[in-house]
């Protein structure tokens, strides 16, 4: 290999090219929020996603010296850094908002302009100059498939990636279990509260100026309960809220996926009850893990990123989908059920979940349910 890789510069947009890029709904709806350095802060600040980024860098070391990288969606440019760090020959970090500028700051104080170049454009508008042998990216949103950025690493891996090539991550799963906690109550009591304000609201309007609300009385209410009880949850689950054994309902390979096995999918799952238990929601985490390609393996224990309810505290946390009311149930008791998951028509970057769920016994015999209930992820 030649001791230098060539130049991707121009390949950044111009200002005018980013102002329009930023009119646009995607950038509104998404990319907005990551040029702030805020917001990047608070990912850098997350020790699980950092320490299990460098460990799996900086312990493959052999495999990233000398051999170009392509990092996707760099952000401040940290998994950059550690490549050059860890000996790659060249960088090339796409970042398609204005922390580009900060990246390449940070990137030049640590001494790496030479070997790291930030382009700041979307994946999908970019031509490198040359072929990568790795992809690094921290694509992940909550309940791992949210904001939809594993696309834009699936394009990378088809126009860039080396036959043999690797990407860190290389696999990732995600799990669903069983829950009870007292948010589900909550979020109920939260709901008529709003339709008590609500009833105030339209007495008030009616005696005091003369029109009658009650007309939009059925809307405001379907409104409310999509938002309370039809919306997934962000929550810090510990390892005693989950009453069930987890089952895996999506298993990616990224050295070989498509996008058509992700974009919308659906799994079944079972999960037996560990004690007698009130059920309240389903709880969902994921892992990844960075194994590398066949040809370019990673040194075994792999790394593996976990966000498992009492695994430590990450910023993706769990999703709760909550039910309302909780149901009762006996240890040896089986949760068992379907998942199905597409994307917001609406908002390509958000999620719709629909789970139908029975408990049964050991013997097959229907304790409650079946029963379907569906939310968005926001």
């Amino acid at each position: 290999m030649a001791d230098t890789a060539p130049s991707a510069q121009d390949q950044s947009r111009s200002e005018d090219q980013q102002d329009n890029f930023e009119k646009s709904s995607d950038f509104a709806n998404y990319f907005c929020t990551y040029e702030f350095l805020y917001h990047q802060k608070q990912m850098l600040e997350d020790q699980k996603r950092m320490a299990a980024y460098h460990s799996a860098i900086m312990q493959n070391k052999d495999l990233f010296k000398g051999k170009v990288v392509l990092d996707v969606g760099a952000g401040s440019g940290i998994l950059s850094i550690w490549a050059a760090q860890a000996g790659a020959l060249k960088v090339y970090g796409v970042e398609a908002t204005r922390v580009a500028n900060n990246a390449r700051i940070l990137i030049e104080a640590q001494g790496l302009s030479d070997r790291v170049e930030i382009i700041q454009s979307t994946m999908e508008d970019v031509t490198l100059p040359c072929k990568v042998d790795i992809i690094i990216s921290e694509w992940m949103g909550y309940f791992l498939l949210r904001e939809s950025m594993l696309d834009s690493v699936l394009v990378a891996r088809d126009k860039f990636l080396k036959p043999g090539g690797a990407l860190y991550p290389s696999h990732a799963k995600i799990f669903v279990a069983p829950v009870y906690t007292d948010d589900a109550i909550k979020k109920h009591a939260s709901y008529q509260e709003a339709m008590q304000d609500w009833t105030v609201f339209v007495r008030t309007t009616k005696n005091k100026y003369g029109v009658d609300m009650e007309c939009l009385t059925s809307a405001f209410r379907n409104e409310q309960w999509e938002y309370y009880l039809q919306t997934a949850q962000w929550a810090d689950l510990s390892g005693h809220d989950v009453v069930g054994q987890s089952s895996c309902v999506l298993d990616l390979n990224l050295n070989t996926l498509k996008l058509e096995e992700y974009k919308s999918f659906s799994s079944t799952f079972t999960c037996p009850l560990k004690s007698d238990t009130r059920i309240s929601s389903f709880g969902s985490w994921f892992t990844t893990t960075f194994e590398g390609s066949e040809e370019n393996q990673c040194k075994q224990p792999y790394v593996v990123l976990d966000t498992a309810p009492g695994s430590g505290t990450t910023h993706w946390g769990q999703q709760v989908f909550s039910l309302y009311p909780p149901v009762s149930a006996m240890r040896g008791d089986i949760v068992t059920g379907s998942i199905h998951v597409k994307r917001k028509k609406e908002n390509q970057r958000l999620l719709v979940v629909q789970i139908s769920h029975s408990i049964k016994k050991p013997t097959g015999a229907i304790m409650d349910g079946p029963a379907t209930n569906t939310w968005q992820i926001m």
